[in-house]
């Protein structure tokens, strides 16, 4: 019997395996084609049971099935790629079940993992709430994708990634059941570990793993505020309150351990109103400084571009403006000083800006002439923002520099594959020149931008390269194996928010080193044993097989 047909027979939802849905589903933002055998949109958690069941038994019978989860497709990775079944959750697990304000400051939010971001938003902020972990792809991403890759954005120099907004997870485990998992005091989790069947099992095994090697993980953890690399197994538990909480460990899993069928979030309330300090850096040498004294202010984010990025925005103007949906002879007029330092030779380096948000915009603006106070020594180029479309305007250049130069290159395509590091900031005047020495050989086959999130030290390099050029499948494993060494030399990670997928999950053991690694094999047996969840991402990865899904057209 041919597959779709052996699936439509369990699910109510559609079930296709036609030319066009194949090959849609066959990519994502990464560099990769997989070719899937079927594609499954459940309409509830009972075809997902129903899903799952029937792969424990093909793959018990020796049949290679298995189950890839999949919402918006933004993963930069390769991580909801498969050339089994991808599992669509945006078609009808797209609801919001609950959303509740509990106080001025907070609230919560119940929902599917197909819900896009965009719409969950419009929803949160009709009670004055937000999910602050969002990331650049706000407009395009779906919460599914940014709880499996433990998501992060802009605002996560004050609030953290999404890891620390999921307060609970119904997850569809390898014996087709749905399981809640949320944070356990002691007496409840040891509750749990007496539990007969597979819950109890996990339990049982995953508290053993972690507390057993427990000083082994805590030192493992990389010395950066945001890492998604990896299983986040030093989150699980904590000694010192006392609790164990197994979401850490399925938040940035990419579905490789089950399967999310609801995330409750916890929500803040959004401040209204945003002043931006501007810094135009023409060197990197006095950026830790910088750093340093711009984060003893209390900004709520900390960003930047590089000067390639900068360009990009000024030649592609009507693009940006369209962005920022207004006037267009005084949205122009917003960039008359960069158009300045474009025809001077003047052009920064590195574009930061510190934002300073709150309910009063006389006291934003307040803060920001008070952090522009301290670095007055260093002799820099600085500008205050007088207006909230002028804000906006550094934010639309930051976010939206990817997608203009997915758009507009030609005869080369966005490479994302040392595209997520994170270094700590105090680092990075002796990391980036020497990344760019490292980079520079390779100029004859790619240019590349800078952007990223410079309180957290996490830039995103995003080269554009030919890939009909043969030599683009030996450059890549290349310059990752010259990149990597430099990352955990200043003890960074080499995805913040990424996460794995094919790209990087070959080089896991570089970054941790053989013992966590088997820790992560150990987890990911402990789980699934049979491989009936995203195989070939986290652990199992081949970069061998990665290649050979390398995309070869631009």
């Amino acid at each position: 019997m041919i597959l779709r047909e052996e699936l439509q027979k369990l699910v109510k939802g559609e079930v296709r395996d036609d030319d066009k849905t194949l090959k849609d589903y066959s990519r994502d933002y990464s560099i990769f084609e997989l070719r899937p055998r079927a594609v499954v949109f459940p309409k509830d958690a009972q075809d997902v049971k129903k899903l799952v069941a029937f792969a424990a038994r093909e793959r018990a019978r020796g049949r290679d099935v298995s189950l890839t989860a999949r919402s918006a497709g933004t993963c930069m990775s390769g991580g909801p790629l498969s050339e089994s079944i991808v599992v669509v959750f945006t078609k009808h697990f797209n609801k919001l079940k609950e959303l509740k304000k509990l106080n001025s400051e907070e609230g919560y939010a119940v929902a599917q993992p197909g819900m896009y971001y965009r719409d969950f938003e419009k929803k949160t902020l009709q009670k004055g709430l937000i999910l602050p972990s969002y990331p650049a792809s706000r407009e395009i991403c779906a919460l599914g994708g940014m709880v499996a890759n433990s998501g992060g954005g802009e605002n996560s120099l004050r609030y953290g990634k999404t890891e620390k907004f999921v307060q609970e997870l119904k997850v569809m485990l390898r014996d087709g059941n749905e399981y809640t998992l949320k944070p356990l005091q002691k007496a409840e989790f040891k509750k749990k570990m007496t539990l007969k069947g597979l819950e109890g099992e996990i339990y049982r095994k995953m508290f053993a793993i972690i507390d057993k090697n427990f000083a082994l993980l805590q030192r493992a953890r990389p010395r950066v505020s945001k890492n998604s690399a990896g299983y986040a197994l030093w989150d699980v538990w904590d000694r010192e309150k006392e609790i164990f909480d197994l979401t850490k460990v399925l938040v940035g899993s990419q579905g490789t351990l089950g399967i999310i069928t609801e995330i409750t979030f916890r929500l803040v309330r959004p401040h209204p109103y945003s002043t931006l300090l501007v810094i135009f850096l023409k060197d990197l040498k006095p950026l830790p400084t910088i750093v340093e004294r711009i984060l003893e202010c209390g900004p709520e984010s900390f960003e930047s571009y590089d000067d390639e990025t900068l360009k990009l925005a000024l030649r592609f103007l009507p693009g940006f403006i369209r962005l920022l949906k207004g006037n267009i002879l005084s949205l122009a007029w917003q960039f008359l000083p960069e158009f300045k330092m474009f025809i001077t030779g003047g052009m920064p380096k590195l574009v930061l800006f510190a934002e300073f948000a709150g309910d009063d915009e006389k006291e934003t603006r307040k803060q920001a002439v008070e952090a522009e106070a301290t670095l007055q020594d260093l002799g820099l180029d600085t500008r205050i923002t007088r207006s909230q479309k002028e804000v906006q305007k550094y934010f639309t250049v930051r976010r939206e520099s990817f997608k203009l130069l997915h758009e507009h290159a030609k005869n080369r395509r966005t490479v994302p594959f040392i595209d997520d590091f994170a270094v700590a900031p105090e680092y990075l005047p002796e990391f980036f020149p020497r990344l760019q020495e490292i980079l520079k050989p390779y100029a004859k086959y790619m240019t590349y931008t800078v952007a990223g999130h410079v309180g957290d030290g996490n830039f995103h390099i995003i080269p554009l390269m030919d890939m009909r050029e043969p030599k683009i499948k030996e450059i890549i494993p290349e310059l990752m194996e010259k990149v990597h060494p430099l990352i955990f030399k200043y003890k960074g990670s080499f995805t913040g928010e990424h996460n794995d997928g094919l790209i990087r999950s070959p080089y896991l053991k570089d970054m941790y080193g053989a013992k966590v690694y088997k820790l992560f094999e150990e987890t990911k047996k402990v789980f699934d044993p049979e491989g009936i969840f995203n195989p070939g991402k986290k652990v199992g990865a081949s970069m061998r097989y990665a290649l050979e899904h390398i995309i070869s057209e631009n």
